[in-house]
């Protein structure tokens, strides 16, 4: 049956299709680990050592601090972590979209295949390495005795929020790392823009207040200041900057969607 293009087809879709993005997801992430000596202990291990490594060169080397007003003399490092978590997230995704489609050249020859529910098994994989990472924050939170605010409680609340987005432009890149084999070497230099050009290793107040604002337009920038603000110090997200972010999310992912649906036809002509 043909799945509408109306702003709720994306998510008609993964309704459609849950049972299958969820098996999906299960054998990319056992995938992922299988044939290693550490297997699904990886999951856990990579965020602990990129947790060490960071709090290491960033809070050691470079003597990366944020002032006390400005963290509530929170560990540098569990500031770092929040943002992280976010950041790798939307990386993983953004990463793996340009050869969604090319690297499943057999999904795309079967015709009754929902090819769109690609996108949701990446970002359900993606989700599931953050909120491994998560686990590995709260045992940062308890080592280094960090009180934790009980808005933290609407984190998870954050990231539904932040799913339209991710969603959108995995199925925005897949469709055109099919056309143009140039962009997966693009998103790495968009990536490591997107998480450099974020509130991730430095506040906002850092920056001239003039300039402030430009950091709005970065997508990772509302969740991340959200998510320390929940889980650190209990300050609930600004409603007119919330609303503005909702909406701008379902836009992208609809926008991302149409833009799937209108080039799938040419796929497997060019794959």
């Amino acid at each position: 049956m043909r799945i509408p293009l109306h702003p709720l087809g994306p998510y008609v879709s993964l309704l459609r299709n849950a049972r299958l993005v969820w098996e999906l997801c299960k054998r990319d992430v056992s995938g992922r680990y299988r044939g290693s000596m550490g297997g699904m202990f990886w999951a856990f291990l990579n965020p602990l050592l990129m947790l060490a490594i960071y709090s290491f060169v960033f809070g050691y080397i470079f003597k990366s601090r944020w002032t006390a007003v400005e963290s509530g003399n929170v560990n540098f490092a569990i500031i770092l972590f929040i943002g992280l978590i976010i950041s790798n997230f939307f990386s993983e995704c953004l990463n793996r979209a340009p050869v969604l489609i090319t690297s499943n050249p057999n999904y795309v020859k079967k015709v009754i295949f929902p090819l769109e529910t690609l996108s949701w098994v990446t970002v359900g994989t993606g989700l599931f390495h953050a909120l491994i990472s998560s686990i590995v924050l709260v045992v940062a939170l308890i080592a280094t005795g960090t009180p934790v605010s009980p808005a933290a409680a609407l984190f998870p609340v954050l990231l539904l929020v932040f799913l339209p987005m991710v969603a959108g432009v995995t199925w925005l890149f897949s469709a055109l790392g099919v056309y143009f084999r140039d962009t997966q070497q693009i998103m790495q230099v968009l990536t490591t823009s997107l998480v450099f050009l974020a509130p991730i290793f430095y506040p906002r107040s850092s920056l001239p207040e003039q300039y402030r604002w430009l950091l709005s337009l970065n997508p990772l920038t509302f969740v991340v200041e959200s998510a320390r603000d929940l889980i650190l110090w209990g300050r609930l997200p600004n409603a007119i900057d919330a609303l503005t972010y909702v909406l701008a999310s379902l836009l992208v992912s609809w926008l991302g969607w149409l833009v799937f649906n209108a080039t799938r036809k040419g796929f497997a002509d060019v794959i």
